[in-house]
């Protein structure tokens, strides 16, 4: 299969994977906490992933691990507790769209973090997708008034750290596969999870008297294999075999997952807050396109 065309069917799968993966997390929510949540899809994806991939972390040099481990906390750990708490004041499918400014936050860390240059185009597309940003919190707070939309602020927390992620991982990590990354990844986040869980109070008796707990736990654990465990291998390679702008580009398509999602599950989205989800993806689109090469008179 040629890279242009693994390239494209990664970024679909992921697309499917994602979207759906904001309405697993409200579902998830139900019965549980955020910190129970994001504990428990760190620690059932890194059961999995170890179970399917620990032999490849002998792949891992040594010299490799310090940024295993910045990747494995701004990538996976942090944005997982970020997302949940988000989703306890503002809708999934708005969660989805603000999280489209992933590759307009990794535009701007690349040239302040990583000497990566950009174009005026790109320049816009940044000013753009972040004015999208306002009028779709701005709107969003306007409609949902039971809802407390400054926690859109952690949608936006956790877009900068993919956007962080993606640059360590093209920079650093080029040369470590995609599987061994992830598994090393949860390796190390694993028993901070668990810490994380023992302090939530998940193990006490109001916990398991919960009727939702249970079903809960079912949409926590194909959210965990699913849209943690091999959506982040799938990720890594995509990564590997694009660019961080590309990666993360499946923000394009993600909103359009999470919002059918969303309407289904009876969350409502009106003409502001599409007139602010067209303006990301415009954003995401410039700061995505490169000037086309001048053709020879």
């Amino acid at each position: 299969m040629k890279g242009i065309e693994k390239k494209w069917i990664y970024l679909i799968i992921l697309s499917i994977i994602w979207g759906s993966s904001f309405i697993l997390i409200k579902k998830a929510l139900v019965g549980l906490s955020p910190l129970q949540l994001g504990a428990l899809r760190t620690i059932f994806a890194a059961v999995f992933l170890l179970v399917i991939g620990a032999y490849k972390l002998k792949q891992i040099r040594r010299p490799e691990w310090k940024w295993i481990a910045i990747s494995a906390f701004v990538g996976t750990f942090i944005p997982a507790f970020l997302f949940a708490f988000a989703e306890t004041e503002i809708d999934s499918a708005i969660a989805s769209v603000l999280n489209s400014t992933t590759p307009i936050m990794t535009l701007l860390l690349g040239a302040l973090l990583f000497a990566i240059g950009f174009t005026r185009r790109q320049l816009l597309g940044v000013i753009v997708g972040l004015l999208g940003s306002v009028v779709l919190i701005w709107s969003g707070a306007e409609m949902n008034e039971g809802q407390n939309y400054w926690y859109a602020a952690l949608i936006l927390a956790a877009s900068v750290c993919y956007a962080i992620n993606v640059n360590i991982i093209k920079r650093y990590l080029q040369e470590v596969p995609a599987m061994a990354i992830t598994v090393g990844h949860f390796i190390v986040i694993l028993f901070p999870a668990i810490g994380v869980l023992l302090y939530s109070d998940f193990f006490s008796e109001a916990t398991f008297q919960k009727p939702q707990l249970y079903e809960s736990i079912g949409y926590l654990a194909i959210l965990a294999i699913f849209g943690t465990g091999l959506a982040k291998i799938v990720f890594n390679s995509l990564v590997q075999m694009s660019t961080p702008v590309f990666a993360t580009s499946v923000t394009y398509t993600i909103p359009i997952v999470a919002l059918l999602w969303g309407l289904l599950d009876g969350e409502r989205f009106n003409l502001w807050q599409l007139l602010g989800a067209c303006l990301i993806i415009l954003g995401v689109f410039l700061s995505n396109r490169r000037n086309k090469k001048a053709r020879p008179n």
